[in-house]
C-alpha cells in the first residue's frame, strides 16, 4: 500500500485519533503516547504491509517503519483532523503513563543490564577455577588459585559499589557519590565492627548488624534515596558551594541512614527472596520448576522477569549457585522447540523458512523472533512452548539442577553456566523442554497460512526508488555486488544482540554490528550518498554507490536529547567517500545524561544480500574494515 494508505491504517489500528495524546518520529519509527495502549491492535499492526515491527518501551507505543518514516509521519499528521500542534510536539515520553510496577521493572533493568558484562566475566572465571580444582589440575594452596579466585570473587564482593555506579547513572545522580556510599558500607572497619557481635550505635541510634558484601537491594535503595537528597541539596545551595556542600550532606545523611534502617531492611528482603526461591526448589519437588518453567515466557513478555535478576545475582554471590537460570534456559529452549514444530508441520515454504531460522536463533538464546514472530502469532505454538517449559522445568526442579555462574545468553552459549554436579540432568531437562514443545506443536497444529500470505513478520524497507521528507534523495535499486563496510567510529565491536533495543537486537531493522564508541566522531563507512539525517542528529542514513542502504544510529533513545551534544557535518544529499566526517558528538555528556552510546551500524536492505561476513575484529579504528556484505 502507498504511504497515505499506510498512515490511515496505522491511525485506525492504534485506536484512532482520539486515542493519540502525542505522536512524534525518530529515524526509524513512529512514537505514540497513547491514552490507552490496550486499544491499539498490536497484532494487526505487525502484519500490516509497511510496518516492520511494534514495541512498547517506557509506556510509549512505537511502530517501526524504517527509512520512510518521515513520509508516513507527514501523511499521518495530514490525516488527523485534530490539533496537530498538540499531538506532534517534541520527543518527550510521558512518564506519568508508566504505572509504579513498570517504573520498578524499568529501574531494575536499567541498573543491572550495564553491569552484566562484569558479573558475567567474573562468574565465568569462578566457574573455570572450580572446574580446574575439581579435575585436580589446580590446588587451593597456591598463589595462582588465590589470584584467580580474587578475580572471580571481586565483582561479587564489591557488587554494592559496582551497582551503586550503575544505579546513579540510571537515576541521573552523581555516580561517584554513589560509589562512595557503597565503599563506606563495605569499609573493612565497618565490616569488622558490624561482625564483632557487640552493640553498635550511631549518634545513640542502634545500628543493626548486617553483611553488605555481595548484597543487592540495600545499595539500590540507598542510591535511590541519595538521588533525592542530592537534588534537593543542590537546588538550595549556592553555585559556589555546591562542590563542597552537596556531596558532604548526601554522604552524611545516606550512609548512616543505610546502616541504621535501609541496609538491614534490604538485607532481610534480599535474603528472604533468595532463601525463599531456594526453599521452593529444595522442598516442593517438581512443583517449583513446573510453575516457573510454564510461566517464564509470560514473565518475559510482561517485563516481570527483570525482577528475577537481583535474585539470580544474589544467589550466585551468596550461595554459589542459582536455580532460576536453568528454568530460564528451558523456557527459551521450549520456544525454540515450538518454532521447530511449526517448521516441521507447515506446508507454507516461507513460514517454514521463517520458523526454522527463528528456531535456530532461539536455540542460541535470542528468543524474541521465534516467540513474537512465529509462536505468539500462531497462538497454539506459544501454548505448546509454555507446556514444554513447564515439563522441562519440572524435571530440572525434581533433580535440583543448578547454575553455578552467570555468563552468556540463556541458550546453547549459556551451557557453561550449568557445568557442575547436575550438568547431565540439565541437558536432559533442556532436551525434554525442546522435545515436548515441538511434539505438542506438531500434534495440536495451528491455522497454517496460505502460501501468498506467508511473508515474514519482519521485512526491511523496500529497495525500490523512494523519496523521504528528510532527504529528497531518490534511491534506485542497482545490481547488487559485495560491499565492504568500514568502521564509521573507533571503539569496541559488539553483536547487535547486546543493543538494548529490540528493533536492533532482534534485527528488525536490518543486520550488521554495533560499536561502543571510544571517540565522538562518525565518518562515512562507504562511498555513497547521505540520504537522510534525523533532526536530532542521532541517526544517519546512507546509500552506497553499489546500492547498500545503511543506518548509523548513535546511541539508544538519544532522540530524546533533541540534538543536544550532536554536531552534524553533512546534510541530506551530500556525496561522501570512506572516511569523510559525518558527525561529531559528545559521548561523555550523552552518557552522563543517562543514555547508552552503543551505535548500531546496519544494512537495512539486507534481504537483497546473502549474508554478512564479519572482519573478526573485537575493536576497530575509523576506516578499518567492519564487515563485508555478500551479494
Amino acid at each position: 500500500m502507498n504511504k497515505n494508505e499506510l498512515s490511515k491504517e496505522i491511525l485506525r489500528l492504534v485506536g484512532g485519533e482520539e486515542n493519540i495524546d502525542q505522536v512524534t518520529h525518530c529515524m526509524t519509527r513512529l512514537r505514540f503516547n497513547l491514552n490507552d495502549n490496550n486499544r491499539a491492535d498490536k497484532a494487526a499492526l505487525q502484519k500490516t504491509d509497511g510496518v516492520m515491527g511494534v514495541m512498547i518501551n517506557g509506556g510509549q507505543f512505537q511502530v517501526i517503519i524504517g527509512n520512510d518514516v518521515p513520509v508516513v509521519y507527514n501523511e499521518l499528521i495530514g490525516n488527523m483532523s485534530g490539533s496537530t500542534e498538540k499531538k506532534a510536539t517534541g520527543e518527550k515520553v510521558d512518564k506519568k503513563k508508566q504505572n509504579p510496577l513498570s517504573k520498578l521493572f524499568d529501574f531494575i533493568s536499567g541498573i543491572f543490564t550495564p553491569i552484566l558484562p562484569a558479573i558475567t566475566g567474573a562468574g565465568m572465571i569462578k566457574g573455570i577455577v572450580a572446574l580446574l580444582v575439581a579435575l585436580g589440575w589446580m590446588g587451593t594452596d597456591n598463589s595462582t588459585y588465590v589470584i584467580l579466585s580474587a578475580i572471580g570473587d571481586g565483582a561479587f564482593y564489591f557488587l554494592p559499589i559496582v551497582l551503586a555506579v550503575s544505579a546513579a547513572r540510571k537515576l541521573g545522580s552523581n555516580m561517584y557519590i554513589a560509589a562512595a556510599i557503597g565503599a563506606a558500607i563495605l569499609h573493612p572497619t565497618v565490616t569488622t565492627l558490624l561482625g564483632s557481635g557487640e552493640t553498635v550505635t550511631f549518634a545513640s541510634l542502634p545500628v543493626v548488624a548486617a553483611t553488605y558484601s555481595s548484597s543487592v537491594i540495600p545499595i539500590a535503595i540507598a542510591v535511590w534515596l541519595a538521588s533525592y537528597v542530592e537534588k534537593a541539596v543542590d537546588k538550595i545551595t549556592h553555585a559556589s558551594l555546591k562542590l563542597i556542600i552537596v556531596p558532604t550532606v548526601t554522604l552524611l545523611v545516606i550512609v548512616p541512614l543505610t546502616l541504621i534502617a535501609v541496609g538491614p531492611l534490604g538485607v532481610i528482603i534480599g535474603d528472604g527472596l533468595t532463601g525463599g526461591i531456594s526453599w521452593l526448589f529444595e522442598n516442593t519437588g517438581l512443583f517449583a520448576g513446573l510453575l516457573l518453567g510454564g510461566t517464564m515466557s509470560l514473565l518475559t513478555i510482561t517485563g516481570m522477569h527483570y525482577a528475577l535478576v537481583p535474585i539470580v545475582i544474589a544467589s550466585i554471590a551468596q550461595l554459589g549457585y542459582d536455580y532460576l537460570i536453568p528454568i530460564m534456559m528451558v523456557a527459551n529452549f521450549a520456544q525454540a522447540g515450538s518454532a521447530l514444530g511449526v517448521s516441521l508441520r507447515t506446508k507454507n515454504s516461507k513460514l517454514k523458512s521463517l520458523s526454522m531460522s527463528t528456531s535456530i536463533t532461539a536455540f542460541m538464546g535470542i528468543t524474541e523472533p521465534a516467540m513474537y514472530g512465529v509462536n505468539m502469532r500462531l497462538k497454539k505454538p506459544f501454548i505448546s512452548a509454555l507446556i514444554g517449559g513447564a515439563v522441562g522445568g519440572a524435571f530440572l526442579s525434581l533433580f535440583k539442577v543448578k547454575a553455578y555462574v552467570i555468563g552468556g545468553l540463556t541458550g546453547l552459549s549459556g551451557i557453561p553456566m550449568v557445568l557442575g554436579a547436575t550438568f547431565v540432568y540439565s541437558v536432559i531437562g533442556f532436551a525434554i523442554g525442546v522435545g515436548v514443545a515441538a511434539i505438542v506443536t506438531y500434534i495440536l497444529g495451528f491455522e497454517d497460512e496460505p502460501e501468498a500470505a506467508a511473508a515474514p513478520v519482519v521485512e526491511a524497507a523496500p529497495p525500490v526508488a523512494s523519496v523521504t521528507a528528510a532527504s529528497a534523495v531518490t534511491r534506485v535499486e542497482p545490481t547488487m555486488v559485495n560491499e565492504e563496510v568500514f568502521s564509521p567510529i573507533a571503539g569496541e565491536v559488539k553483536p547487535l544482540s547486546e543493543v538494548n533495543d529490540p528493533a536492533f537486537s532482534e534485527e528488525i531493522m536490518g543486520q550488521g554490528f554495533a560499536i561502543q564508541p571510544s571517540e565522538g566522531r562518525v565518518v562515512s563507512p562507504v562511498n555513497g550518498t547521505v540520504f537522510s539525517l534525523s533532526k536530532s542528529g542521532h541517526a544517519i542514513g546512507l546509500v552506497s554507490d553499489n546500492g547498500a542502504e545503511m543506518l548509523i544510529h548513535i546511541g539508544i533513545d538519544t532522540v530524546k536529547l533533541k540534538g543536544l551534544h550532536f554536531s552534524p557535518k553533512v546534510t541530506a544529499g551530500t556525496k561522501v567517500s570512506v572516511g569523510d566526517l559525518l558527525m561529531e558528538f559528545d559521548h561523555v555528556e550523552i552518557e552522563k545524561a543517562g543514555y547508552s552510546t552503543i551505535t548500531p551500524v546496519i544494512i537495512t536492505n539486507i534481504q537483497q544480500y546473502k549474508s554478512i561476513l564479519p572482519s573478526g575484529r573485537s575493536s576497530v579504528k575509523e576506516k578499518e574494515l567492519l564487515y563485508t556484505v555478500l551479494a
